[in-house]
């Protein structure tokens, strides 16, 4: 099977709106944070426990799908790279790996929405007592 120069960088525009994402999401994670300390000082409950804790995993989570995207980008590069030097089958192989990479960081973000999902039933379940 042979590759050309265009075929890793279809990916690009892709896992860069992904990636803007994933910073995006990430940058509200972190002022949620900071305020749910806030409250949580100011008033500790175990529903702002939960919450804390929730956050922490969702935290590792995007952490995950930033640096499988990452590494998926960078695999692209190096496929184009491995295609420039007439190598083909090694472009093809990592090419499937920067695929495979990518999938898992969408995995990883499907399973993070299902987990802030929880997190507003939390929130809801709160403002309902």
């Amino acid at each position: 099977m042979e590759i050309d120069l265009t075929t890793p960088a279809l990916l690009f525009s892709a896992i860069s709106l992904i990636m803007l994402a994933y910073t995006n999401r990430f940058l509200s994670y972190a002022q949620l944070v900071r305020t749910l300390k806030e409250q949580y000082v100011a008033n500790p409950s175990s529903v702002k426990a939960a919450q804390i804790a929730n956050l922490k995993k969702r935290l590792y989570l995007t952490r995950a799908m930033q640096f499988t995207g990452i590494s998926s980008l960078l695999l692209c590069v190096i496929s184009m790279f491995f295609v420039y030097i007439e190598l083909q089958l090694v472009s093809v192989y990592i090419f499937g790996l920067a695929l495979l990479l990518l999938i898992i960081s969408l995995t990883i973000s499907i399973y993070e929405i299902y987990i802030s999902v929880k997190a507003l039933e939390l929130h809801l379940n709160d403002m309902g007592e």
